[in-house]
């Protein structure tokens, strides 16, 4: 069969997803397994891979997916936690009392509180968050959707302690192995060191947009939700944009760099939202006049929803600031302690694993699930049961916040399970043993990589984010885009021998940016402001963020791979 065939054949379960959830709106919960069922057929009717092996491949998605779930569920764990002690609603109060300026909130709570709650947190919670604080503070149901699901952009790739470069590169690993083994002298030393180089690449290629898009959506937000309707309105906040996005980029940019994927957006939100709040106190970087909405009045329709901001509640204060913002610091604490080699934790805890090898008699096929080093599990799970006594919670608080966590958990683990199982099969279709892929040919993400590097050529660079973020957008979640189209990626890089470092982290930064026109973030905004069914609304306002981020992100990768280090590995 022709490679055009198999990578027509191979996009068939990726083009079903996009229909099914787009098209037809149906929920990941459905379209992810139609979609894994559709990968499963191919690879037996046309790879002609065994249906024990493909069933093999499954389980071992399922191994992984459940390593995710892990993450997901501590991170829930943490939200309701919070949300039931009483401790979020008094860090809301006290995000209402830092600036009246609508513009300076925006930064404040959409761009670096929501960037912290990604670090540590992550898979969609700081949208969810965000939306509402802000909904409370006087926006407008569509600005803080929008503003939000924006910002929840370049934090991302480092979201909650690194997920999608650790987790989401995993398959890549024998890969990179392979060709450092193949390149005389050159000395990544292992894979955790290739993981520190993509993420460094990584917040290089964020950079830009991290100065450009704060400035840019304060004049999106006054052009299209101001009463004056000026872009200009926005655009007079540059100074403090400038400041906050400083605040934020060097910690970022220095964690990135010196100690790995788990930390920068973690400790740049953290140590960022800290030094803003300082400075917005005193009026620093401040612009002089103060900017609203207008009267609700006037408001246009289809900006408000099911709650107003008018009859939002007012946040109450239940303890210290510090009392409410103690679990986090524990997160980010006991995060620095477990990951720094030196101090011996690391070692033990991911030591720790349950191990499934030669799934179904396939040696080769194989899973484990490293259940205390994984962040769900410590600090997150670790830090909510400690909550309970810091907060003085009462039973039927902690009742009522694991119940909600754990029904929150269904629609996930199904949309996961059938994700990362669809992954599985994509990337075992390529099999070297000729008894599992008889016809010999390339894996399922090859067969596209090699299609597609004929049809782009050297253009690639521009648009391999554009990927990642389709990836995000079909999924909802930038670690199963890079488990999706890592391998991809890998493979349209080696076919145009151009840099895979610079490629992969191209996908890894437009799974970020997809985060921003995500399905399951867009309805998950949109229920917590009372926008249910305008959920298209706002995917035609994200997608100009989008188009824009890829833009500079292809721009940077093209520059990279051309010009400043085109002999780069």
């Amino acid at each position: 069969m022709s490679l055009e065939l198999l990578a027509i054949i191979a996009v068939l379960p990726i083009l079903a997803a996009l229909v099914l959830m787009v098209g037809l709106r149906w929920p990941a919960t459905k379209a992810m397994p139609l979609a894994w069922l559709i990968a499963a057929a191919a690879g037996v009717a046309v790879w002609g891979l065994p249906v024990k092996y493909v069933a093999a491949l499954t389980l071992q998605g399922f191994v992984t997916a459940i390593g995710i779930l892990i993450i997901v569920f501590g991170a829930i764990i943490i939200l309701y936690t919070l949300k039931y002690s009483g401790g979020m609603e008094t860090i809301q109060h006290g995000m209402q009392n830092i600036s009246r300026d609508r513009r300076v909130q925006a930064i404040i709570i959409g761009y670096m509180f929501a960037a912290f709650i990604e670090g540590a947190a992550g898979f969609g919670t700081p949208a969810a968050l965000a939306a509402p604080l802000l909904l409370s503070l006087g926006f407008p149901p569509l600005a803080a959707a929008v503003l939000c699901l924006v910002f929840n952009s370049f934090p991302v790739s480092f979201g909650a302690v690194g997920t999608p470069i650790i987790l989401g590169l995993k398959f890549l690993h024998p890969l990179v192995n392979q060709a450092i083994s193949d390149v005389p002298g050159l000395n990544y030393g292992n894979v955790e060191q290739f993981n520190l180089v993509i993420g460094q690449w990584v917040s290089v290629m964020h950079l830009g947009m991290i100065f450009i898009l704060p400035i840019f959506m304060l004049g999106f937000i006054t052009r299209f939700f101001g009463a004056a309707r000026r872009w200009s309105d926005g655009f007079a906040a540059w100074k403090f944009c400038i400041f906050a996005a400083v605040c934020f980029a060097v910690p970022y940019m220095g964690f990135a760099w010196l100690a790995g994927p788990e930390f920068p957006s973690l400790i740049g939100g953290l140590v960022g939202l800290g030094i803003v709040i300082f400075g917005a106190k005193r009026g620093f970087c401040v612009p002089k006049d103060v900017w609203d909405f207008g009267d609700e009045s006037k408001w246009e329709p289809e900006w408000t929803g099911d709650i107003s901001s008018s009859n939002f509640c007012e946040f109450k204060c239940h303890m210290s600031q510090f009392r409410a913002w103690l679990p986090y610091i524990l997160i980010g604490l006991i995060l620095v302690l477990t990951r720094i080699p030196e101090l011996g934790l690391k070692g033990f805890l991911s030591a720790q694993n349950i191990a499934w090898n030669g799934i179904l008699g396939y040696k080769d096929v194989s899973a484990s699930i490293d259940y205390l080093y994984l962040p769900g599990t410590i600090p997150f799970t670790l830090v909510a049961l400690l909550t309970i006594l810091l907060h003085g919670m009462k039973g039927e608080a902690v009742k009522k916040a694991w119940g909600e966590s754990i029904a929150k958990m269904k629609n996930p683990t199904i949309a996961l399970f059938f994700a990362v199982g669809l992954v599985s099969i994509f990337r075992g279709s390529g099999a070297s043993d000729a008894l599992l892929n008889p016809h010999g040919y390339l894996s399922m993400p090859l067969a596209m990589a090699k299609s597609v590097a004929a049809i782009t050529g050297s253009a690639w660079p521009m648009f391999a984010s554009y990927v990642g973020g389709l990836g995000a957008f079909i999924t909802g979640s930038n670690t199963v885009s890079d488990l999706l189209f890592a391998e991809f990626q890998w493979g349209v890089a080696s076919q145009l021998d151009l840099s895979r470092q610079i490629i992969v982290s191209a996908q890894v930064a437009g799974g970020a940016m997809g985060n921003m026109i995500c399905i399951h973030n867009i309805v998950a905004a949109c229920a917590v402001v009372g926008l249910s069914g305008m959920e298209g609304t706002i995917l035609k306002r994200t997608v100009w963020p989008f188009l824009l981020y890829g833009m500079v992100v292809g721009l940077l990768a093209t520059l990279f791979s051309f010009v400043f280090f085109p002999t780069l590995f």
